[in-house]
């Protein structure tokens, strides 16, 4: 029975079954031909066809080789040409990318066909290059606007002003393709950072892991090919600023901005200039200060920076009002400085309970011990009302108070110099009292550092020790 079944079974299924063993036979040769197929490029002599790697690097890429030390075939983890220790060079700039490694996958059918060569992507690891400001957009146009795929995997960035080192970004990772699109990832300042680019590339977010900073630009469509306009959004910690921008390449215009902290809220204007020299225009208004952040503004560091104050060229205005029924100190106030060349020169005038203040002044900001020059004038419609405001009572309330002040401050060396007080027209203060004053000044207001002299208790202190 069972000699029976088996001669059934052979009799109708011999021919597949011949068939099947057949594909094996043929499954084997297959996979043969495709190992031969992978492996025999690792014979060929690249050297001898760089010159067709680097037409095809130029003219899909506009990457310019200048030199390299071997170009290798790899098979792992997918077939590839990896040339080593080369430099990168761009016609129309001085940039140059100093590259360990540039792997060339090239498309299956490419391998063997160097004349007509084509390839799927190209990575670049471990790369370097060092950049001046100018240079900066140059570089990232180069590779976010590429319509073939690349990927680079730990790049090094360094950004200088002339020759002197601004940030360094390190270990950055991008694609132009894939899952992480125009999605750049890496470190500054030793923390990890992320900016997405959508594929429009007018959004980019950017931020700094674990750092509280998040920062988001919105640019508009091109109406001007010169013309760059957008929005501006950030979260720093606790701080948020918003505004509206246009940048044409030699200026940036600042609008709509409007800052906002638990401490400080504003609203500016801006105008900077870039060419032919950069300079600034600014106006700032004030709807909320808590004065006691200026308890942590250290003169001392920012004016270590010597170097950058003779390159700024700014002009500032700072206005505040304050809000009805408010418990502000001070009623109104107007700044304007500009500082050129490293050399401040300032005005301000400001009112308390109705009485008016006026001081203007410069100083040198480039000198080792920097003085500070003042020339105010002090108007009370109401010497009554002013003291309240330091819980000084008087009974009397002399509607006629005008004192006139001139001398300098040494911000570092906690000194003041009265040159020259008078109040009224009909009193000119002696070299004695002005002496006398100076040191009262100094003992009682200015004990401790610059910022401090405006302590209100220091003042209350100073004003009944002299009256």
């Amino acid at each position: 029975m069972i000699n029976k079944f088996n001669k059934i079974i052979h009799n109708k299924f011999s021919r597949f079954l011949r068939f099947v063993f057949f594909l094996r036979y043929l499954f084997g040769l297959f996979i043969v031909a495709t190992i031969l197929f992978f492996i025999i490029p690792g014979f060929f002599n690249y050297e001898k066809k760089s010159e067709v790697f680097k037409r095809y690097l130029v003219k899909n890429y506009d990457l310019k080789i200048s030199n390299f030390e071997s170009v290798n075939y790899q098979l792992f983890p997918l077939p590839n040409l990896e040339l080593s220790n080369l430099t990168i060079n761009f016609d129309d700039s001085p940039v140059k990318l100093n590259v360990k490694k540039l792997k060339i996958y090239p498309k299956l059918l490419n391998i063997y066909n160097s004349e007509n060569f084509q390839s799927n992507k190209i990575v670049f690891n471990k790369s370097d290059v060092s950049l001046r400001n100018s240079d900066i957009k140059f570089f990232i146009k180069k590779f976010l606007s590429q319509k073939k795929k690349l990927y680079f995997d730990d790049l090094n960035i360094k950004i200088y002003d002339e020759i002197k080192l601004l940030v360094s970004l390190e270990n950055i990772e991008f694609a132009n393709f894939g899952f992480n699109k125009n999605i750049i990832k890496g470190n500054i300042f030793n923390k990890e950072f992320q900016t997405k680019i959508n594929k429009n590339l007018n959004n980019i977010n950017f931020k700094i892991n674990k750092s509280g900073i998040d920062i988001d630009i919105k640019l508009e469509e091109k109406t001007n090919k010169n013309l760059i306009k957008g929005t501006y959004k950030s979260k720093i910690l606790n701080a948020k600023l918003k505004f509206n921008f246009s940048y044409d390449e030699k200026s940036l215009n600042i609008y709509n901005s409007f800052f906002r902290s638990k401490n400080l809220s504003f609203k500016n204007n801006s105008l900077i200039s870039i060419e032919p020299f950069l300079d600034s225009n600014s106006n700032f208004e004030i709807e909320n200060l808590n004065t006691k952040i200026f308890n942590k503004l250290q003169l001392e560091k920012l004016l270590e920076f010597k170097n950058i104050l003779k390159q700024i060229n700014t002009k500032n205005e700072v206005n505040f009002n304050s809000k009805k029924f408010s418990r502000s100190f001070i009623d109104k106030y107007n700044l304007k400085f500009d500082l050129a060349y490293g050399r401040l020169n300032y005005s301000k005038n400001f009112s308390i309970s109705n009485n008016n203040f006026i001081c203007k002044g410069n100083a040198n900001l480039l000198e080792e011990y920097p003085l500070l020059f003042f020339d105010c004038s002090i108007n009370l419609n109401s010497k009554k009302d002013f003291l309240k405001k330091f819980d000084i009572n008087i009974k009397k309330n002399n509607k006629i108070f005008n004192l006139n002040v001139k001398g300098n401050i040494s911000v570092f060396n906690n000194k003041i110099n009265f040159k020259e007080i008078s109040v009224n027209k009909n009193y000119k203060a002696s070299n004695e009292d002005l002496n006398y004053l100076k040191e009262k000044f100094e003992n009682i207001v200015f004990d401790d550092n610059f910022i401090k002299i405006f302590n209100l208790k220091k003042i209350k202190e100073f004003i009944l020790e002299i009256s």
